[in-house]
């Protein structure tokens, strides 16, 4: 690692995956190993109940850059990844889920991305071909109107904010994860919404994706959270909680 930093950071939430991080971490460490980045590996543990920040330790013999996090309680994905990248050193920061949904290859579309912009955006919705294994109908369908419901509310021209597959300049991106309020599934249109605000600019990149039935995502609790969520965003504005750079 340079004394400027790396030039990547991986960020990995992980809440209770003890059982998915050994396959997740065998593939960034391949894909680290290829790619010849020099990169930083963080494994955020939010108050896991398991073994998963000494599975996660276990691989800094393969990935000497990797740290682990901790949370101490359980605060949230959202807390998770604002912790992991205010922690990070990277030019770019990425942040993925736990189960590696969006194959960590991809990558290299967003990092490619971020040569011309500010934030890169996986998306499953820009081309739906690209999607390996779908979420159950009700899911999906859910999921676009939910997208639909940020489009019209935060004035996001984005088709899909919840993919937990996105790319950041570090140090353009710091005020968005400074001002984040939004602590769990919910934190993804705030991010986008505070990119938006302070001229920031995004692109929405088509990647591989496939559902992992153990998503820990509750269909009525945390939808119903999310969808509160949206309106905190917007009110937040209105009470100007996200003031611009002088």
């Amino acid at each position: 690692m340079s004394p400027a930093g790396p030039e990547l950071s991986i960020v990995i939430p992980a809440y209770n995956e003890e059982l998915r991080l050994p396959a997740t971490l065998e593939k960034v460490a391949a894909y680290l190993k290829n790619c010849g980045r020099d990169a930083e590996v963080l494994v955020v543990d939010d108050g896991s109940k398991d073994r998963t920040a000494a599975v996660a330790e276990s691989f800094q013999s393969r990935i000497p850059a990797l740290r682990v996090v901790s949370n101490g309680i359980n605060r949230g994905k959202g807390y998770s990844v604002r912790r992991g990248v205010q922690e990070a050193h990277g030019r770019i920061v990425l942040f993925t889920d736990a189960d590696l949904s969006a194959p960590i290859e991809e990558a290299d579309k967003l990092i490619e991305a971020l040569e011309k912009y500010d934030l890169a955006i996986g998306s499953r919705a820009v081309d739906r071909s690209l999607i390996t294994v779908h979420e159950s109908r009700f899911r999906e369908l859910a999921g676009i109107i939910f997208n639909k419901l940020v489009r019209i509310i935060l004035w996001l021209p984005l088709v899909d904010t919840q993919c937990g597959f996105k790319a950041f300049r570090r140090e353009r991106c710091a005020i968005v994860f400074e001002q984040q309020t939004i602590e769990r599934f919910g934190f993804d249109p705030e991010l986008l919404y505070l990119a938006r605000h302070h001229g920031l600019r995004a692109v929405e990149i088509p990647v591989r994706w496939g559902h992992s039935p153990a998503t820990k995502v509750s269909m009525l609790r945390d939808s119903l959270q999310m969808f509160l969520d949206v309106f905190k965003i917007r009110w937040n504005s209105l009470r100007g909680r996200y003031p611009r750079k002088a």
